[in-house]
């Protein structure tokens, strides 16, 4: 499979790109500015995000697109208009998928109340949680194939298990309450779904 991974110099791209390449798929890199970081052998672009035409000429030929764009943390919002410029992308050139690595802060901790709305998050979390529930809306507005993959609420690099639980709109905690889940296994679970789709124009998640 063609596969176009933005954010792939980032940490969970990192893994993506891994677990895309172990898997013998195709895979094309994009980033900001600096492809040097990419490991030797990578195929890559460059593209900023910041362009409709040229998102669209990076993605085209592409059988998906997968987004791990992270923005700064001094303006989380610029996730919800790379995402908008994306969707136009896709529905511009009718690339078959997008799937977008997203938040935990959406999910619901219990009956109509999301990790968000429940003020348990910690407070520097606050506003990228509420620029990725926005991202969903986005998504959810649209008319393209998209995929929403929300991690648990500790998304931090760790082993690569194979063992998780996936979810659709609740965050999944152990028997103690915790909510946890690694870059690795986040990554194996992303491209279980490009491979064999199970969650087409929706949003899932995942946890220990």
């Amino acid at each position: 499979m063609k596969v176009l991974l933005y954010g792939a110099s980032g940490k969970a791209g990192s893994r993506l790109l891994r677990e895309l390449q172990t898997r013998g798929h195709d895979v094309t890199a994009a980033v900001r500015n600096n492809p040097d970081r990419l490991p030797t052998g990578i195929k890559s672009t460059v593209d900023d995000l910041s362009n409709v035409e040229q998102i669209a000429k990076t993605i085209a030929g592409a059988d998906a697109v997968v987004s791990a764009y992270g923005p700064p943390p001094t303006d989380t919002d610029l996730l919800i208009g790379v995402t908008e410029r994306q969707v136009e992308a896709v529905r511009k050139v009718g690339t078959p998928r997008l799937i977008v690595v997203g938040g935990a802060g959406s999910l619901e901790v219990a009956p109509g109340v999301t990790l968000l709305a429940s003020g348990h998050l910690p407070e520097a979390w606050v506003p990228i949680a509420t620029s990725h529930a926005k991202v969903l809306d986005v998504l959810k507005g649209s008319d393209i194939n998209w995929t929403y993959f929300s991690p648990a609420a500790f998304f931090e690099p760790g082993d690569r298990t194979g063992k998780f639980r996936l979810g659709s709109d609740s965050l999944i905690a152990d028997e103690k309450g915790q909510s946890g889940i690694s870059m690795e296994d986040y990554a194996i679970a992303l491209v279980d779904e490009l491979e064999r789709p199970a969650h087409e124009r929706a949003r899932f998640t995942i946890g220990y």
